[in-house]
């Protein structure tokens, strides 16, 4: 099967903090717009179809030959694109919920009934992965949460509240190594976020979308997606947090490519962000933890990229210390990250006596995206099976992932299902 062509709309959503994008709508420069979006995949023909018009006078728009006009054109291309109508100087279009305008009318707090079932979702995700949770996490946005969307009463809470559990959705999927699952819980999530006017849990959306371009090795998507992010909160209430979580996705995008003063300054900026002082009454109890240990696992990642192997350990060892007391699956990962950095120093018995340390401290964590790391680390260690401690590491590590798969094996799609960190 082909791949699926890309939804303008979508494409739409994720261009909304692009600066070209929105000065394109502010001069109602039609011709940018469109090929902002064919840049990205959108077909003239397609595009053309969409707003009604023919491909030809697509052309002379995209050229600059001519120019959009007409009110009712530019009303018809809000629509079909779903751009905010104050983008285009327009009136609210009639798809567009009635969001806050400015700081002073933040979007009213979360329901109790709501934060108590997300904290009990993350609670249950932390320790044992959210791989069983999936199913009970969809059930309760169908059950519970999206006929509010409906209600006028409940208003922006409905729709906060629908883009916070499609999000958490997204993540039970990609711990379950359903990553394309995942992705479509996390485009659906954004226009939910942004039509809550909730500005931080949009930010919180992006962080998500960046760490799972990551996970498909698109260096470029991640990237965008992290500033993408730090754009919404420049214009939001500062969660110190969330910016430090957007900076350290925004490095580890860098590194990936290779830019490494670039994602160096990120991490210092993550770093310097996560011990800010916070804005007075920026609490935001949607907005996923991110605290020092977060940080450190994300650190060891970028550095490892980098080639800087005595960074990357010191800062693996320092996640696995701060997670000594739980979040088992953190602390899970770190372990892997500190095995990885091992082997890419050739330090086997390093990396056998962390490995032995990870398997033992990890059995009860049934989460498929784990296991798929564990695979990574067998196809790391196999060119060094001549070493006989590498060798025996290997056996324990077949008899692990046997077991683990079959404890798994109704939500896993193959033994070797997941990615890195």
């Amino acid at each position: 099967m082909g791949a699926q062509p890309p939804n303008p709309q979508e494409i739409v959503a994720g261009l909304l903090d692009d600066e070209r994008f929105r000065s394109a709508c502010g001069r109602r420069d039609m011709g940018t717009v469109f090929r902002l979006l064919n840049h990205r995949g959108v077909s003239t023909r397609r595009l053309a179809a969409l707003v009604e018009i023919t491909q030809g006078r697509l052309y002379d728009y995209m050229s600059g030959k001519s120019r959009v006009e007409k009110l009712a054109l530019f009303e018809q291309i809000a629509d079909a694109l779903h751009i905010p109508g104050r983008l285009l100087g327009l009136a609210r279009r009639s798809w567009e919920p009635q969001v806050p305008s400015s700081a002073d009318e933040a979007p009213p707090p979360p329901d109790a009934d709501d934060l108590d079932a997300v904290g009990a979702f993350r609670d249950a995700d932390r320790q044992a992965g959210g791989g069983r949770l999936y199913q009970a996490v969809v059930r309760h946005l169908s059950e519970n949460v999206a006929r509010r969307l409906v209600d006028s009463a409940d208003g922006l809470k409905a729709f906060a509240a629908a883009a916070a559990f499609t999000e958490m959705a997204g993540w039970m999927a990609h711990d379950s190594g359903l990553d394309d699952l995942a992705e479509r819980h996390f485009v659906r999530a954004l226009p939910l976020a942004r039509m809550s006017g909730d500005m931080p849990l949009t930010a919180g959306v992006a962080a998500s979308r960046s760490h799972l371009s990551l996970q498909s090795g698109d260096a470029a998507q991640a990237m965008h997606w992290a500033r993408a992010g730090l754009g919404v909160m420049s214009r939001g209430p500062r969660i110190a947090s969330l910016v430090a979580r957007l900076h350290a996705m925004e490095a580890r995008a860098l590194a990936a490519a290779g830019e490494a003063p670039e994602a160096e300054r990120s991490l210092a900026r993550a770093q310097a962000a996560l011990h800010a002082p916070q804005e007075t009454g920026s609490g935001h109890s949607w907005t996923s933890p991110f605290d020092a240990a977060s940080l450190a696992s994300e650190s060891a990642l970028v550095l490892r990229d980098l080639g800087k192997h005595e960074d990357a350990l010191n800062a693996a060892r320092q996640a696995i210390d701060l997670r000594l007391d739980g979040r088992a699956r953190s602390l899970g990962f770190s372990r892997v990250t500190l095995v990885g950095v091992h082997l890419r120093r050739t330090d086997l018995d390093a990396a056998v006596h962390a490995g032995v340390e990870l398997l033992t401290t990890t059995t009860a964590l049934g989460s498929v995206r784990f296991v798929g790391q564990l695979a990574e680390l067998r196809r790391a260690f196999s060119p060094h099976c001549a070493y006989a401690p590498a060798r025996e590491f290997l056996r324990l590590l077949d008899d692990d992932m046997r077991k683990r798969s079959v404890l798994l094996a109704d939500i896993m799609r193959s033994p070797c299902t997941g990615g890195t960190s």
